[in-house]
């Protein structure tokens, strides 16, 4: 299947991965001392051809200092030359990076890209079940 799709199946989950993170940015909009992250889309795409394993899926390194603390869940875990913290262009007092306008304005950007690459398999597809029909 590779030899069919090239990087683009790749390519969207990592996309799958990047919406996640950036959505967990937005969430802690609010959370003082968060920092604003985000995935080198460059390099995860460059392991991905190269037949690297893609970013880890969500599962957080947590430490559970107390047996009654509930398990974790839902925090990106990527690898570290992957994921990068966002540089804020306006600090806040209390330490958050994260500038809504901007992860907002990334976000959309990774949901349209995602949804070209979404397209491209489609196409890609269509084309392999007319031939496989025999041109119908």
């Amino acid at each position: 299947m590779t030899d069919i799709f090239g990087i683009h199946a790749q390519a969207l989950q990592i996309r799958a991965q990047r919406a996640q993170l950036l959505a967990a940015n937005l969430a802690n909009a609010d959370t003082p001392n968060y920092k604003a992250r985000d995935i080198d889309w460059r390099t995860a795409l460059k392991q991905a051809a190269e037949g690297q394993a893609a970013p880890k899926a969500f599962r957080p390194e947590l430490a559970r200092t107390n047996p009654r603390h509930i398990e974790a869940f839902g925090e990106p875990a990527f690898d570290d030359d992957l994921l990068k913290y966002r540089m804020p262009t306006q600090p806040s007092l209390d330490g958050n990076t994260v500038e809504t306008h901007i992860e907002k304005a990334q976000f959309m950007e990774n949901a349209l890209q995602y949804q070209a690459t979404l397209d491209f398999l489609n196409g890609k597809i269509k084309g392999i079940r007319k031939a496989l029909r025999g041109g119908e």
